[in-house]
C-alpha cells in the first residue's frame, strides 16, 4: 500500500517522538523507509534472576560462533553485559571530544569493567565532523532524520567491523522496560502534563505550520492520565530500537540488544522508582555480579552537543519560525537541525528516490 505524503505531519512527528509515529505517511512519494518491528517471542520477567538467566542466553546465543563485540558504557545495563561475555572480548567505549572543553567521559569507568570481567577495552573517538559527515549517510538509509545516538554507534560499529567484527551487542532498552527513566516515572501524568514534559520540541515553538500528535499519548490514557511506563514501552521502544537497527544496518553490522528481548511481566512498583530505586531489578542483579561495587550514577550516552551546536545559528528553510532555537538545549537544536537537512536533502535532489 503506498503512503500518504504529508510533510506537515512528518515534520512535527520528528520533533515531538524521534519518529514518524503513523507509518502509513512520509515526507515525500517514493521514499526509501526504514523501519523494523519489535522483537517477536520476547521472555516475561518477573524477578532478577528470571532478567539474569534471560539475558545471560541472549549473549550467549550472540557470541557463539561470532566475533561479537560488546559496546561498554560507564553505566550499570552494559556492565552487567560484561559480566556474560567469553573473557577475552572485546569492548568499545565511545569518547566525545569537544576541543579544550571537558565533558563527560565513561571511559575511566568502563575500563574498570572491562578489566574485571577480562575484556579488552578500545576507545571510539567521536567528533563533531563525525556528526556532520555520517548523519546524512545515516537519513539516507533511514528515510527520515536520524537520533544524535546513531552517529556514534554507526562510527563504533564501523570501526567494530574494521577490526574483523561481524557483531555488536548494547544494553539498550533496560531504561525503558525496566523503570529506568525515573524523570517521567517520578509522579502521575496527565496528558497536557506529559506533552509537555516528554516531548523533544514541541512543534509550534519551531514550525510555522505545526501540528500536536496526541495519539501516541492518548492511547495509554485513563481518566485523564496517561500510563507513562506503557508508552515508553510502546513508541519510545520502537524509535529507540529502529535508531540502534539503522545505525548498525547501515554499517551492516550485526546488532543484538538482549534487554529487548524481554519485557516485565508484572507491575512496575513506582513506589520503588520513586523513592529512588530506579530500575531495580536491574540494580539488583549488578549488586550481585560486582559485589561491594557502588552503583554508578546514571547518565545518558554521552553525546556533548550542547558545545557543539553552541554556535549554530538555527534554521534558515521557510518551514521554521526565525530564531526558533535561541533557547534550546543541544539536543533539541540537533532534532531540528538534522530535520532541516533532511527536507534539504529532498529537495536538493540529494535524496535518491
Amino acid at each position: 500500500m503506498s503512503k500518504i505524503v504529508d510533510r506537515e505531519f512528518c515534520m512535527s512527528s520528528w520533533l515531538m517522538y524521534r519518529t514518524i509515529v503513523d507509518r502509513n505517511k512520509c515526507f515525500v512519494e517514493g521514499i526509501k523507509d526504514f523501519h523494523v518491528t519489535p522483537p517477536e517471542g520476547r521472555v516475561p520477567i518477573r524477578c532478577s534472576w528470571e532478567l539474569e538467566d534471560a539475558l545471560r542466553q541472549e549473549v550467549n546465543k550472540a557470541t557463539q560462533g561470532r566475533k561479537v563485540a560488546l559496546a561498554l558504557s560507564g553505566g550499570i545495563d552494559s556492565a552487567i553485559l560484561a559480566k556474560m561475555m567469553p573473557r577475552g572480548s572485546v569492548a568499545y567505549t565511545f569518547k566525545c571530544i569537544v576541543p579544550g572543553v571537558e565533558v563527560t567521559d565513561e571511559t575511566e569507568q568502563a575500563a574498570k569493567y572491562a578489566e574485571e570481567c577480562g575484556l579488552e577495552h578500545r576507545i571510539v573517538e567521536v567528533y563533531w565532523d563525525d556528526m556532520e559527515k555520517m548523519a546524512p549517510v545515516l537519513m539516507y538509509h533511514k528515510g527520515s532524520p536520524c537520533h544524535s545516538i546513531e552517529v556514534q554507534i554507526y562510527k563504533a560499529c564501523l570501526k567494530a567491523k574494521a577490526d574483523g567484527m561481524n557483531g555488536m551487542i548494547y544494553g539498550e532498552s533496560a531504561d525503558i522496560v525496566y523503570g529506568g527513566m525515573s524523570g517521567l516515572l517520578s509522579k502521575d501524568r496527565t496528558v497536557g502534563d506529559i506533552i509537555d514534559r516528554y516531548s523533544y520540541v514541541l512543534p509550534y515553538k519551531v514550525l510555522r505550520n505545526p501540528l500536536l500528535i496526541t495519539e501516541p499519548y492518548t492511547r495509554w490514557e485513563k481518566d485523564g492520565y496517561v500510563d507513562v511506563h506503557r508508552f515508553l514501552n510502546g513508541t519510545m521502544y520502537e524509535e529507540a530500537i529502529n535508531s540502534y537497527e539503522d545505525a548498525c544496518a547501515t554499517a551492516q553490522m550485526q546488532l543484538f540488544m538482549p534487554y529487548s528481548k524481554t519485557f516485565l511481566d508484572t507491575e512496575l512498583d513506582y513506589e520503588r522508582i520513586r523513592g529512588g530505586e530506579n530500575k531495580y531489578l536491574v540494580r539488583e542483579i549488578f549488586n550481585r555480579l560486582y559485589l561491594g561495587w557502588e552503583v554508578p550514577t546514571k547518565t545518558p550516552m554521552p553525546r556533548p552537543l550542547n558545545e557543539w551546536m553552541k554556535n549554530w545559528c538555527g534554521p534558515e528553510r521557510p518551514e521554521f519560525w526565525p530564531h526558533c532555537t535561541d533557547d534550546m538545549t543541544g539536543d533539541q537544536k540537533w532534532y531540528v537541525y538534522v530535520l532541516e537537512c533532511f527536507l534539504n536533502m529532498i529537495d536538493n535532489g540529494d535524496y535518491n528516490k
